[in-house]
């Protein structure tokens, strides 16, 4: 049986950083990261944009040049499974059947695409956007001629895709089901200027769309509406979510409902096992305390050097302040904090001039911004959101005023 003193399981951002900060942290002892990818460690964020756009090669978005992990001593066991763990063996059953004993177990698994729940949705010709495969699919079929496309889902990853699909020349569809895009990860202002932003560059953006099915027989033909309307397509993009692979954690006795539960140090209720990134539920400081998962590649870094530095002794609590960021067109959103708890929002700037800022406040505290091609007021708005800082309302939309000086 093969064995390590350390398995990761999961080769994305979080696995990745797992094994870089458990080696920048002097473990010394054996690491194997187990994938069900064929490609080492890669980002994920450039898939549904300069990858698909063409612009940057896959080469590129290595998280590090494959001969790294061969250079740490970072065993990568790739297009492998984990189907079962046995905690009280501390063993891994793989997708081979064949397993693997450990020492501590670092779960950073993510998730696998929300399917679309309706008829028709396994035809081909109809995409997510979480690996590799699913990017370069895509690709061959533009190449192959496809150019009227659906998206389905208005959040980041549809957004995204729609703004990529359009600059490679495709007709654009993107439905929404619920009245505004991005509606459950940002407020009504920025929703609306993203819903014009797309809709000027010549995106069909349709709101409070329902889908019936997905037509076609050897493959994709259209999406049908609960109207009784068929939007035709040459391919169908599905961007609605994703959920968290923990399924043979919560097989072996891990608690956990929406992911699995880690505490502030990113252990699971399993002894010696740790998770972290999209999957791991954990108790927010920045969302009133309450358990959430956050997928962004900021947690799953942030969660990754929480676990190695426990598993070296030298353990400190997760504190990150959340960021996302989101490149659409020519726009740069940069996000830190959470919004979800806001209960007034203060726009700063001007969205005609594509540069301005939205902040959410909760009870008069700065919870979170939004800003759009403001990079200075996202760098010091960070610091109200640290601080928990209550500025007046006045200076805090005047953008003359620096952030900085309202701390």
């Amino acid at each position: 049986m093969q064995s390590a003193d350390i398995v990761i399981v999961g080769t994305g951002h979080g696995g990745a950083q797992a094994a870089i900060a458990l080696r920048q942290n002097g473990f010394a002892g054996s690491i194997a990261m187990i994938g069900r990818d064929s490609e080492p460690p890669y980002e994920r964020p450039p898939l549904s944009k300069e990858y698909l756009a063409g612009e940057k090669p896959f080469e590129r978005i290595y998280i590090r040049p494959p001969q790294f992990w061969a250079d740490k001593d970072v065993a990568l066991r790739l297009e492998t499974s984990v189907v079962a763990i046995d905690p009280q063996a501390r063993e891994v059953v793989l997708s081979d059947e064949s397993r693997m004993a450990y020492g501590k177990l670092v779960w950073a698994a993510g998730g696998d695409p929300r399917r679309l729940d309706r008829p028709g949705a396994d035809l081909p010709g109809v995409h997510s956007v979480r690996n590799r495969g699913d990017v370069d699919r895509m690709m061959a079929e533009l190449e192959a001629g496809a150019r009227r496309a659906v998206v389905i889902g208005g959040g980041y990853i549809g957004l995204e895709a729609a703004a990529v699909l359009r600059k490679v020349g495709c007709e654009v569809t993107l439905l929404e089901a619920l009245p505004r895009v991005l509606a459950r990860v940002a407020g009504e202002e920025l929703s609306r200027f993203y819903e014009a932003e797309h809709r000027r560059q010549g995106v069909d953006v349709r709101l409070e769309a329902a889908v019936e099915r997905i037509v076609g027989e050897d493959k994709v033909t259209g999406v049908a509406l609960n109207g009784g309307e068929t939007i035709p397509a040459d391919l169908v993009v599905v961007g609605i979510g994703i959920v968290p692979s923990v399924g043979p954690l919560i097989a072996a006795g891990a608690a956990g409902a929406n992911g699995v539960d880690v505490d502030e140090f990113c252990r699971t209720s399993l002894d010696d096992v740790y998770a972290i990134g999209d999957c791991a539920a954990h108790a927010n400081p920045y969302a009133g305390g309450a358990v959430i998962r956050l997928e962004s590649v900021q947690n799953a870094n942030d969660m990754a050097n929480v676990a190695a530095r426990s598993i070296c002794g030298e353990a400190r609590p997760y504190n990150a302040v959340p960021w996302f960021w989101s490149n659409q067109y020519d726009l740069r959103l940069q996000t830190v904090g959470l919004s979800l708890d806001h209960d007034e929002t203060v726009l700063r700037g001007d969205p005609d001039a594509r540069k301005f800022s939205v902040v959410y406040l909760s009870e008069g505290r700065v919870i979170a911004l939004d800003c759009v091609n403001a990079t200075k007021d996202y760098a010091q708005g960070r610091k109200l959101v640290e601080a928990g800082a209550r500025p007046d309302r006045e200076a805090l939309a005047d953008p003359e005023i620096s952030l900085k000086a309202l701390v």
